[in-house]
């Protein structure tokens, strides 16, 4: 029996790929689009950040809640042409996003279609990925800056709608090709990320490298936490509490608030969740997640620490699976510098 190449693949070789090269997937959260003229107001029912300031063919982060506060998910949304789109980075179905869309006050005009029939997307990231987007525009890729969305083009099937997004999850370059011919765009895709040495890469390896970025929360999920508590007040626009539903149970974040925090540890030690994190044998957290194995040099692992352990540089600890205690050590992220801060595009 043979093994194909792609299954050969190890969580390493992806994380490698990443951040050397450029990896392709496939997008499998579930798409929305909303249209009408008032579909902005729609969205300021339920974003914690205003819309009335979003530039046409733009894409930015967003964060919804839900009715106590509690985060629901992180959401990209798109403003492309008359329609709006929302992705999300973290874990929900469709079933969840349509129920919650659902419970709005839909404005006169305004539809919700959840997964709209025949659409899709490919995303690619790293520190080539600029390359591969050139592909799909007939102007210099430079031209197309963070967060941007311009109309993008398949070789294969001129009819098709696209668009090219340059956003990432990584700290490298990202984009991300969205259109209704999702099999053609994907193969596209794959084989420009296959002339630039790169590959298709898993979940595991591309978890490691958001972990390192800062997004650890895309594969971790929030983990019950509140807002404050999963870092993520960035998120929100303190000026709107009121506005946007959830936002009557928000707690503004205090030095004496608990917080997730990355943790570096020694290659190999594995950790699991809930196990005590302790400073000089006190008491200082909990462990909530442990990124993949994908880096040699270390493991990285998300905390909720108490005030004021949450600061970088500490020396802490907690015992591993095999109960023996391990070092700890409070860290700074992003994690890793990407390459791509280095590597102009061409």
């Amino acid at each position: 029996m043979t093994t194909s190449v792609a299954a050969s693949r190890t969580q390493a070789d992806d994380y490698a790929t990443v951040r050397t090269t450029v990896g392709s997937y496939r997008i499998t959260a579930p798409f929305v689009r909303i249209t009408g003229d008032e579909r902005l107001s729609l969205l300021d029912q339920f974003l914690a950040k205003s819309a009335e300031f979003v530039e046409p063919d733009t894409v930015r982060e967003a964060l919804a809640l839900n009715e106590d506060g509690s985060p629901f998910a992180v959401l990209l949304h798109f403003e492309i042409g008359d329609d709006s789109w929302l992705l999300p980075r973290t874990e929900v179905t469709a079933e969840e996003l349509g129920a919650y869309l659902a419970e709005l006050d839909l404005p006169a005009g305004v539809e919700i279609d959840v997964e709209p029939e025949g659409w899709g997307a490919t995303a690619f990231e790293g520190p080539t990925a600029w390359s591969v987007a050139s592909r799909f525009v007939d102007f210099d890729i430079s031209g197309l800056t963070l967060h941007g969305v311009t109309e993008a083009t398949l070789a294969d099937d001129q009819a098709a709608l696209a668009h090219l997004a340059r956003v990432g999850t990584t700290g490298e370059y990202g984009y991300l090709l969205l259109t209704n011919a999702p099999e053609t765009a994907h193969a596209a895709a794959l084989a420009a990320v296959e002339e630039q040495g790169g590959a298709p890469v898993g979940p595991e390896g591309l978890a490691r490298v958001q972990a390192e970025a800062g997004m650890g929360v895309f594969a971790a999920g929030f983990a019950g936490l509140s807002v404050a508590a999963a870092d993520l007040s960035w998120m929100v626009d303190w000026e709107r509490v009121g506005e946007f539903r959830g936002s009557d149970g928000l707690v503004k974040p205090t030095t004496e608030t608990a917080r997730v925090t990355a943790l570096a540890a020694p290659a190999d030690s594995r950790f699991a969740p809930g196990t005590e994190v302790t400073a000089a044998g006190r008491p200082a957290g909990t462990i909530l997640w442990q990124a993949p194995s994908a880096n040699p040099e270390e493991e990285l692992v998300l905390a909720l620490l108490d005030a004021p352990f949450w600061v970088p540089g500490l020396e802490l600890a907690g015992l591993d699976e095999q109960s023996a205690e391990r070092p700890l050590r409070t860290a700074t992220l992003p994690r890793v510098i990407a390459r791509s801060l280095t590597t102009r595009i061409a």
